[in-house]
């Protein structure tokens, strides 16, 4: 799988999953928005205020000097502590929708943003026991986005052949040395470059250590 840069494609990911995400936080009860994530200390409600004003800091160029560090998403949650849920997915709706045409004229800046937030819908579906967690449509534009931030991090080289799609995927920086071999689904292979838990899940990893194969770091 080659990847080139398409300014398009984090928009498309976002819309792709907004349609999904979207609709399932408007049918979630009060006690869901209360479930916990897999990231720690957040509920699906957390996540949700997270990645709405994560991207329309974006949409309205908004960037302070430690914009997207943990202290400032801890900031931007709590600045909506008192919106009702509607008013949580009413914004991430409207960012969902317009990120994406500011993220295609940055020069890829803001693709692993963009990533970021799939990732997290994808942490909220866990958490409510919704299906397609970290896979669904936007598996492709997500494997693609993510490849090329692997080449800007220098991460630990991965070939990875993925059940879902007939050519492979090459994560990190050709020559850096012989790439880890990844076998396995697509989900679990993106849980892992997130580093989200893949306890139980079924995938043979060789020449690396799954803690390496974080593209995020934390």
């Amino acid at each position: 799988m080659t990847e080139t840069h398409d300014p398009e494609l984090p928009g498309q990911l976002l819309c792709t999953e907004r349609d999904v995400l979207i609709p399932l936080l408007r049918g979630l009860k009060d006690e869901d928005f209360r479930r916990h994530t897999c990231c720690p200390g957040w509920t699906v409600r957390h996540a949700a205020a997270h990645c709405g004003a994560a991207l329309m800091r974006i949409v309205e160029s908004r960037f302070d000097p430690d914009v997207f560090s943990p202290e400032c998403n801890e900031r931007d949650i709590a600045e909506r502590a008192d919106w009702s849920h509607e008013q949580v997915v009413d914004e991430l709706e409207r960012a969902m929708t317009e990120a994406g045409g500011v993220i295609a004229k940055s020069g890829g800046l803001f693709d692993a943003v963009a990533l970021g937030e799939w990732i997290h819908s994808g942490d909220i579906k866990e958490a409510v026991g919704a299906p397609g967690a970290y896979g669904g449509e936007g598996v492709p534009a997500a494997l693609a986005i993510a490849a090329l931030y692997s080449r800007q991090t220098s991460a630990v080289p991965v070939h990875a052949d993925l059940d879902e799609l007939d050519e492979p995927v090459l994560l990190g920086v050709e020559g850096s040395g012989p790439p880890a071999r990844f076998i396995g689904s697509a989900p679990v292979f993106l849980r892992l470059i997130a580093g989200r838990p893949v306890i139980g899940a079924r995938y043979e990893l060789a020449g690396a250590k799954e803690s390496e194969l974080n593209l995020f770091g934390n």
